[in-house]
């Protein structure tokens, strides 16, 4: 709270005076200063603290989000549209395009042409859902899956548009969702992060735009609810363990000596990331026997392994990472996360999404059925997805075996399967171009909505005051989409 929140104008003389910096700060080292805070505005203040959800029931204890970093191409995998074979090469018409804006990468092209994918779709299980050659292990799991074709986001260049699917701003700083899940619900492991990070490089294309840990950061909530990134090369967690010569007994004497320090430090100022850094180093020392459990696969039957797929015990794959989310779930973590790098497919994509399907296809239907056959798939929520989709008409040449395709966020897929979702679903039409929605269009505040919907969380509720403001994931806008909600 500063002097110009309206909170603090409303309040009487004689309240501001209670509540002056000084005072507040001096109460709140034990919690007193916090109370009376509470007493003077009213409960509806604190409402957001955490541990406040869920507001209801949830249907989904914990989230495994795939996200495939880079703008997987729609027509090639999920959006058929078999009457762009007769327009091959003609240019894509105006009324389609409806001036709609370019990036400065296809901007200057003086035509457009159409790119029909050259893959095969079938058709897949009891709910016909369509499916791409290249994934034929999730196209077996077709009856499990809610495909949303109708997704659309305002960003158009990859860093805001990830940046807003994780954040609902396009600009940085805000929390993740994970972090606004730890915020509002709390962890069920008192041994691990309730929000943890993987990632992996694509073999479609490796030198892929990089990622970003703010894109998995806290923002404005306290950093104990920021993403706690396994790394994907070398030690996974930096500095987990103890100095050569350092015993367990003398590491928790000076965790406890360190405490008792920042505790003095906290009663003087009063400040709450403080706290965030106790609690923070307590974390990091239970870590340091929780996460080589963790990361030791040893104990795995090779019936499981083969569920993953042959890169699975490659550490820092995709196909580990999938293992690895399954193992993290069973130890009741609320949100994991999988950023897949390698989509961004601008020239040469036949070759290049080929090598992205077989990083994640084989994995991500292994997750499914290892999820399943553990009783964990009913209560955990799985998303599969990137940032915006592809354009019909190709960037750069178009040949019978080549194309590329660039970024268009006027429509892409989402798949989502587990807790709460209607599956066997095809949800949401695009015109035959996939180039614009024709029905039931979700946007990214939608998405957020429901998948916080899911966990027990009414997003509107969901908020943290800051800078005067009251913010929260969805911004001022979502709506959860029931139709997707078994």
């Amino acid at each position: 709270m500063n002097c110009n929140d309206r909170d603090f104008l409303g309040l009487t003389p004689a309240a501001r005076m209670a509540l002056s910096r000084r005072t507040f700060l001096k109460g709140s080292a034990g919690g007193i200063g916090l109370a009376a805070l509470g007493s003077v505005l009213g409960s509806a203040a604190f409402a957001a603290a955490p541990g406040a959800a869920p507001h209801f029931k949830p249907k989904a204890k914990r989230i495994i989000y795939l996200f495939q970093s880079g703008a997987p191409s729609q027509l090639d995998l999920f959006d058929p549209k078999p009457a762009m074979a007769a327009l091959r090469g003609k240019d894509l018409p105006e009324s389609i395009r409806k001036g709609q804006r370019l990036t400065t990468m296809t901007s200057g092209q003086k035509s457009f042409p159409v790119a029909p994918t050259i893959f095969n779709f079938k058709q897949h299980g009891q709910s016909g859902a369509w499916f791409s050659e290249l994934m034929p292990h999730m196209a077996a799991k077709a009856d499990e899956w809610c495909v949303v074709r109708s997704m659309f986001t305002e960003a158009i260049n990859h860093d805001p548009a990830i940046t807003f699917m994780q954040t609902g701003s396009q600009l940085a700083g805000r929390p993740s969702i994970g972090a606004w899940s730890s915020y509002g619900l709390g962890s069920e492991n008192k041994d691990l992060p309730a929000y943890v990070v993987l990632s992996s490089f694509g073999s479609g294309r490796p030198d892929d735009q990089p990622l970003y840990d703010r894109l998995w950061g806290a923002g404005f909530l306290p950093t104990k609810h920021q993403g706690v990134k396994l790394r994907n090369k070398g030690e996974r967690v930096l500095y987990l363990k103890d100095p050569e010569g350092m015993s367990r007994d003398v590491r928790r004497e000076s965790l406890d000596e360190l405490a008792a320090l920042n505790q003095r430090r906290h009663d003087v100022l009063g400040d709450p990331e403080i706290q965030t850094r106790i609690s923070q180093d307590e974390m990091a020392f239970r870590m340091q026997t929780s996460v080589p459990d963790l990361l030791d696969l040893s104990k795995e039957p090779q019936h499981v392994l083969d569920l993953y797929g042959p890169d699975v015990k490659r550490p820092g794959s995709y196909a580990s990472n999938c293992l690895l989310a399954r193992r993290l779930c069973e130890r009741d973590v609320r949100f994991v996360q999988l950023f897949h790098m390698g989509w961004d497919h601008h020239g040469g994509l036949p070759k290049a999404i080929k090598g992205q399907c077989n990083d994640t296809d084989h994995a991500t239907a292994g997750l499914l059925t290892d999820l399943k056959q553990r009783g964990l798939l009913d209560d955990t929520l799985v998303v599969w997805g990137g940032e915006f989709g592809r354009t019909i008409y190709s960037q750069g040449s178009l040949t019978e075996t080549n194309y590329g395709r660039d970024h268009h966020p006027r429509c892409f897929t989402v798949l989502m399967a587990g807790a709460g979702v209607k599956k066997g679903t095809t949800f949401g039409e695009t015109d035959d171009f996939s180039y614009n929605i024709v029905k039931d269009g979700v946007h990214v505040h939608d998405l957020n909505a429901t998948i916080l919907h899911l966990m027990g969380v009414e997003h509107t509720r969901l908020t943290y005051r800051y800078q005067g403001r009251d913010f929260r994931l969805t911004d001022i806008h979502g709506e959860v989409v029931k139709k997707l909600l078994a």
